[in-house]
This record gives C-alpha cells, sequence and structure tokens, in this order.
C-alpha cells in the first residue's frame, strides 16, 4: 500500500542522482511511497511499472530495467536475493532520510549486506535462511545418463559393410532400402537416424470414397422455418466484390472505418441468402443518399421489396387477390372512381 513519504531538497542536487537519466530519477522518486516502512520492495520491472508508469505505455518494462540498473550503479538502490529465492529491492540511505513514527513490520526479507541485524519477514527476525547458489555448473549433469546413447550418436559404418538381413527380408531388397538411407560424406557413408524396416506396414492407405466437390453442401442455412436460401455456391459473389464496387464509384475513397462497417454488413446480408443484386442495388443507393453504415440494411430491403418491383404487390390479408397494395392518398378529382374498391 502507498505511503506518503518525504522528498528532501537535497535530491535534485545530489551528485549520485544527477548520475542517472531523468527517468531514472522520476523511477526513484515513485519508489519512495511504494516502498514499505523499511525501504524494501519487490525487484521486478513490470510490478514497478504498474504501479509508478501506469499512464506512460511508451514507458516500458524494458525501459525500467534500465532505470534499476542506473540506480543501483550510482548507488540509489540495493537489489538483492531474499531467503524465499526472489528478487528484492530496498532503497539506500532509508533510515537516515525517511523518519517513520510507528513503522510496521516488514513481509520481505531482508538485505543481509546492509543489514544484518534488521527483522526479516519470512524468518520474523534476523535473517537465518540464505539463499544457497545451486551445486551444479551451469549447462553440466550431475551423472552420466544411464541410456544407451542414440542411434545418431554411434560411430558410423563404413559404407562397404552392408547391414545383415533380418527376418524374413531379402539381402537385395534391404541393401537397396540401406543405400537410400545413407548419405556421403567424404567417401565415408553415414546412417541415417533409422535402419530399413524388415516388412510391410500390415495396414492399408485410406481411400476417400467419393471425391471431393467444391463449395458448401448445406443447403438450408439452419433456419427452423424454410427459407429457400441455398448456401452460397463457389462462384457466388463476395462481400469484398460488392465493397469494392462501392469504393470504385465513390469519386474519393471513403473512411477505413465506413468500408469496414459496409463489408460486415454485406457479408452479414450474403450469409442470410440475400442475392448480390439486391445488396448492390442497396450500396448503390447508399451510395447517393450516404448517411450511417447501418441504413444499409432497409436500402436492401427497399431494392427487395419495392413497390413495382418482383417482391411486391402483395395485398393485405383479409381482401381479394384482385386488390392492389396500398398507395398513398392523392386526392384526385373523382374519389370514388379512383378509389372504388377501397372506400
Amino acid at each position: 500500500m502507498p505511503r506518503i513519504r518525504t522528498i528532501k531538497p537535497e535530491l535534485f542536487i545530489n551528485d549520485r542522482c544527477n548520475e542517472v537519466s531523468v527517468t531514472a530519477l522520476l523511477t526513484f522518486i515513485g519508489l519512495l511511497p511504494q516502498a514499505d516502512d523499511w525501504g524494501r520492495y519487490r525487484d521486478n520491472a513490470a510490478i514497478i511499472g504498474g504501479v509508478i508508469w501506469p499512464q506512460r505505455a511508451e514507458h516500458t518494462a524494458v525501459h525500467i530495467e534500465e532505470d534499476l540498473i542506473q540506480l543501483a550503479n550510482a548507488g540509489l538502490i540495493c537489489r538483492y536475493t531474499g531467503c524465499d529465492g526472489k528478487r528484492y529491492l530496498h532503497i539506500v540511505g532509508w533510515f537516515e532520510h525517511q523518519k517513520i513514527d510507528k513503522p510496521s513490520q516488514s513481509r520481505m526479507p531482508v538485505c543481509t549486506g546492509h543489514h544484518p541485524d534488521h527483522r526479516c519477514g519470512p524468518c520474523n527476525g534476523p535473517c537465518t535462511l540464505h539463499p544457497e547458489p545451486s551445486p551444479k555448473a551451469p549447462g553440466g549433469f550431475e551423472e552420466d545418463s544411464p541410456n544407451p546413447p542414440r542411434t545418431l550418436d554411434r560411430p558410423a559404418r563404413p559404407a562397404s559393410t552392408p547391414p545383415a538381413p533380418t527376418r524374413a527380408t531379402s539381402a537385395p531388397a534391404l541393401d537397396t532400402r540401406a543405400a537410400a538411407a545413407t548419405t556421403r560424406q567424404g567417401g565415408v557413408g553415414i546412417t541415417a537416424g533409422q535402419e530399413a524396416f524388415s516388412e510391410p506396414s500390415p495396414k492399408a492407405p485410406r481411400i476417400l470414397s467419393e471425391g471431393s466437390a467444391p463449395g458448401s453442401r448445406i443447403l438450408d442455412p439452419g433456419s427452423f422455418f424454410p427459407t429457400e436460401r441455398d448456401a452460397p455456391g463457389a462462384g457466388s459473389v463476395s462481400a469484398k466484390q460488392l465493397i469494392g464496387e462501392y469504393v470504385a464509384s465513390c469519386s474519393r475513397r471513403p473512411p477505413d472505418d465506413v468500408i469496414g462497417h459496409l463489408g460486415r454488413i454485406t457479408r452479414k446480408l450474403l450469409e442470410e441468402g440475400i442475392t448480390p443484386e439486391h445488396v448492390r442495388a442497396g450500396l448503390r443507393r447508399y451510395g447517393e443518399i450516404q448517411g450511417y453504415p447501418s441504413r444499409l440494411p432497409s436500402l436492401v430491403n427497399d431494392a427487395m421489396n419495392a413497390p413495382g418491383g418482383s417482391g411486391a404487390g402483395l395485398a393485405r390479408p383479409g381482401f381479394g387477390s384482385n386488390v392492389p397494395a396500398h398507395r398513398a392518398w392523392t386526392n384526385p378529382v373523382d374519389a370514388a372512381t379512383a378509389y372504388a374498391e377501397e372506400l
């Protein structure tokens, strides 16, 4: 939990503070309220960046690690490994510049190099556990592997000595397979990682029962009522082509957000089974009136069900088939003759 700390005016004219960069000095100042009452904190660049530089995305963990290296070289902080094996740091000269009235107990390990007599968090007193270095050398092993060497580790056999036939395989067939698995390097044959198989595989290769055909095999998109819409074939018009036609018809290229929005709506309309001609008509109408891209479905619907079109002329429910669709009132001279069937 952050605390309120004291910053002395001498901080900005201190020789050690002026040895580091400005960002490193800001990181050091940011560590003052984050450290506990004993001046200790986690030595983790990602954690420090999250609490000190949360709104500075350009100052990444790599830059913060560089700040910590500068602060350690200048002697402003000390980076150490605690008795729990984790990395910590403490601010050098903490008790000279910070006056804590009632310091709380630290939960972090103590730095045995600077404060060996101070209380250690995990040990609840002077630190009795110290991280021991690993007895193993870097990259070494304590003992040899009990497994025998692999085939690739065995010495290469001369090319003149063919492998002995095994099981029921004839010698000529085995020589052919061994020659195929042997490479030449400087006149010496080196056998590949596997030797020849002595018998063929008992499993026959799989054969497809029918040929593969392009396009979708699903005729109905999965609606719970019949839509009489088939899945698009391999040669159907794509949403990318329709949007390309729309962009080409514009005097200037529309913004990318508008193109992307129109592309998503166009793709959705085509997936519903709407014909490309109706979508193209809706895009053409949208190019004339413009507006928000979300109005494209209504424009496509107008193209599909416009009065006088292929999908228009539907009579109202309850009337005969000879009754045309609703017409707007035009205030004719002889209303009885014009609207004889509807009045």
